[in-house]
């Protein structure tokens, strides 16, 4: 039997961010990881050419909060790194997000935009960008991505499409930090979890019956799985990933990410890993390593990485939100137990404030500095 006060499922950032800071107050807690390993999928390694590798695609952080990167540098120096990614459109690499520049280029000055209120993913998009970048850059590839006509998901999505200044190349100019965990995003988990007792190749839900939390237990898987799918399964998406090493090869492409919005191409989108990593460190790869990323809709939980943005998925998980909300001694949380897609930053932001919660909740006392923070 596994008796905790505190039982957090799931190892990725929101988990082991409410772990640290339960763990940080004295509170007695455990960490339960289906994975093999830790990290959840910001797990990376190292490949046998020395190239760092985010095994479930490349994680860019970004953050603006002091808060949130004084909590991170705990666990990891970081060295300053912006994603400079590129779209390759008729053979040619273009900025991605593109320049206002560009669309003046292509569409004038005067755009010709939706009109009223969008009511899915394309008329959201033609409210704020013309038609001719439209078809360019994002049809082909957001339907690529979902699997589905850009009129069937959700207006919401198109928040993250952004358009850059004119002057402006990298992917989140906006934020005041744009960096990565010198020795990896799971070395850096593993800092922040340290001296926390952790449980690999264990899946909670094959094993209640043999679990006991004391005062909670912090969920952070699927949602659905949690209730054994009785309202029905939620739709995600996933990338399947083929690896390929060159080992005669010092750059196969410019930059770090290369994405393919051309629907006749099935991948995604194309990362080579030598963009990513400290100069220091690009030195010794011998060769070059790519990661070719092409989506498809996965059966397993083991394979979730994108919640499905439609209204019908929106509409479901209101139904399982609903059931976890009885619960009294379970918090469900993350990005798949929440059904949101959230970056990085977000995610620990978000973790960190339900970590506060837990505290006032079970009258355990904040240091002052804690409370100014």
């Amino acid at each position: 039997m596994i008796k905790a006060d505190f039982i957090i499922v799931g190892s990725g950032l929101t988990g082991s961010t409410i772990a640290r800071i339960l763990a940080d107050h004295q509170q007695e807690v455990i960490i339960l990881e289906r994975k093999d390993h830790i990290a959840g999928n910001v797990y990376d390694y190292k490949h046998e050419s020395g190239a760092m590798i985010h095994k479930y695609g490349p994680h860019y952080f970004r953050c603006g909060s002091e808060k949130i990167w004084s909590f991170v540098n705990r666990f990891s120096s970081f060295y300053n790194w912006s994603a400079e990614l590129r779209s390759k459109v008729n053979g040619e690499y273009l900025n991605w997000p593109v320049q206002h520049s560009f669309i003046e280029k292509i569409a004038g000055t005067e755009w010709n935009l939706f009109k009223g209120e969008a009511k899915n993913f394309e008329e959201a998009c033609l409210a704020k960008m013309p038609c001719e970048l439209y078809e360019m850059f994002i049809k082909g590839y957001t339907e690529k991505q979902w699997g589905v006509k850009c009129t069937e998901l959700d207006k919401e999505l198109a928040a993250r499409i952004t358009i850059n200044k004119s002057n402006v190349n990298t992917l989140t100019p906006n934020h005041k930090w744009n960096a990565l965990p010198r020795y990896g995003y799971t070395k850096m988990i593993a800092n922040m979890i340290r001296d926390i007792e952790v449980k690999t190749d264990f899946d909670y839900l094959e094993h209640r019956d043999k679990v006991s939390a004391n005062k909670l237990l912090v969920f952070t898987g699927p949602i659905d799985e949690f209730f054994n799918y009785k309202y029905g399964k939620l739709k995600y998406r996933g990338q399947n990933r083929k690896v390929e090493y060159l080992p005669n090869t010092e750059q196969y492409q410019p930059y770090i990410q290369v994405n393919y919005p051309n629907a006749d191409d099935p991948r995604i989108r194309t990362i080579e890993w030598k963009h990513l990593m400290h100069a220091d460190d690009k030195k010794q790869v011998k060769g070059t390593v790519l990661t070719h990323e092409t989506p498809f809709s996965p059966e397993s939980p083991h394979q979730y990485e994108y919640p499905f943005p439609d209204k019908f998925n929106k509409s479901l998980y209101e139904s399982y939100k609903a059931e976890a909300e009885k619960l009294k001694n379970v918090l469900i949380c993350g990005r798949l137990g929440e059904y949101r897609y959230y970056d990085m930053d977000q995610a620990i932001g978000r973790a960190m404030n339900f970590a506060s919660d837990i505290l006032k909740r079970y009258e355990v006392i904040e240091t002052e500095k804690e409370k100014a923070a």
